[in-house]
């Protein structure tokens, strides 16, 4: 293949991978997407407001989406997942399984077939917090802007496809194999929450009135379960107090051994959620060490200064509930006085780590012991398939694997 013939694939469609594409897309080279979900965004399209200026993410994601949309150069699937690679730098062969959608092109989002839908399903991208009914639109801004039907919640019964008057619904829809040969591939594959059921003294799981920092930042959305009031799931009161704890798996050798990055900065922002809708909430931030680099440290000294907010540095031993209340009591090491410390709060955060997503993801890519990509001839990883970072981080480290990825095409 010439260079003008060979192509880009980018592996997930979230910040990173939508920032991989534009770069590459741009300078003239094609790009092919592939996102596991039915729409493109990854956790930031999840998120309530980026820090520390506190604006909302799709400020820039929707520009990011134009941007795609009217290049000629890119294309994408989504609900699609690789099944093989084959070849080397330069020449790759890629086998893509794309999973039926059941909705097609013609739909036009306009929910009369889930008003009419009996079957429900947990919503995933509320992080379990609400249910939608089977067929359902991802989310209020998703890209795709297409309805998709849940094939494991959906019952068959043919309601939705009945009313839709648009033939937008094929339950008959078949999953489909695609070939791509590509001459670079990018792995933007992102992270997952780490499952903090696993840390049995934290209460997650057991404890109804303990969230962890995702579900919180769905809870402050505007297009969230609440519509951005901040309740406890026990009984839907507004918090007047809320204790977060810092390190939920990270930085502990019996579950992540590494710093994830963000927790601080995100409990630093939530804190601000809280503050913001009730002005006489109180905020108890218990860690191990505040990691607030650069300019974020003006952001961290800026929360800090809030005399509503209370830092206390020390590792949390346990989590407990009252089930008469719903009231959530925290024991901890407080370090600096050398003393104990027991703190009653209305509801608990949990800042958990970051677990990167590419290993079992069907792509020969070397990970470390971590389970994060380390890039090789060909292959490269960006975000926090590589490491854990930030979205402004993840979008510089995206620019950077662009360039790697079109410097293999040319030297290939």
């Amino acid at each position: 293949m010439s260079e003008k013939d060979k192509s880009i694939l980018v592996v997930g469609g979230g910040i990173s991978g939508i920032t991989t594409a534009i770069e590459a897309a741009e300078v003239g080279y094609d790009v092919c997407l592939i996102e596991k979900n039915p729409y493109l965004g990854g956790r930031v399209a999840q998120m309530n407001k980026y820090f520390p200026k506190l604006c909302p993410p799709y400020c820039g994601m929707e520009i990011n989406l134009k941007r795609l949309r009217t290049n000629p150069k890119f294309k994408y699937f989504t609900l699609a997942e690789i099944e093989n690679i084959s070849g080397q730098e330069g020449d790759f062969d890629v086998t893509v399984k794309l999973h039926p959608r059941y909705v097609n092109e013609k739909c036009t989002a306009c929910g009369e077939c889930a008003a009419d839908c009996p079957a429900e399903r947990s919503n995933g991208f509320n992080y379990g917090l609400n249910e939608t009914k089977s067929v359902y639109l991802p989310h209020e801004m998703a890209y795709p802007m297409r309805y998709v039907i849940d094939e494991q919640a959906c019952i068959k019964c043919g309601a939705c496809a009945e009313t839709c008057k648009y033939g937008a619904i094929d339950l008959d829809m078949p999953a489909k194999t695609i070939d791509l040969k590509v001459g670079s591939i990018v792995m933007a594959t992102g992270w997952q929450p780490y499952d903090t059921i696993k840390i049995d003294n934290l209460g997650f799981g057991v404890c109804q009135n303990v969230i962890t920092n995702v579900m919180m930042e769905r809870l402050a959305a505007p297009n969230g379960p609440t519509k951005g009031k901040i309740v406890r799931p026990s009984d839907g009161k507004e918090p007047q107090s809320v204790v977060f704890v810092q390190c939920a798996g990270s930085r502990d050798e019996n579950h992540l051994p590494y710093c994830s990055a963000v927790c601080c900065l995100a409990s630093l922002k939530q804190a601000t959620y809280i503050r913001e809708q009730n002005p006489d909430s109180k905020v108890h931030i218990f860690y191990i060490d505040v990691r607030a680099m650069g300019k974020y440290e003006d952001f961290y000294a800026k929360v800090q200064a809030d005399e509503n907010v209370s830092m206390v540095k020390g590792k949390v031993a346990k989590v407990t509930e009252d089930p008469a209340t719903g009231d959530v009591t925290v024991e901890a090491e407080d370090i600096l006085p050398g003393m104990k410390s027991r703190v009653t709060a209305d509801m608990v955060v949990l800042a958990t780590g970051m677990v990167p997503t590419a290993v079992g993801s069907n792509i020969p890519v070397t990970c470390d012991e971590n389970g994060f990509v380390v890039s090789g001839k060909g292959i490269y990883a960006a975000g926090v398939a590589k490491r854990p970072s930030d979205v402004a981080a993840s979008n510089r480290d995206a620019t950077g694997a662009a360039l790697k990825a079109i410097q293999s095409i040319k030297a290939a």
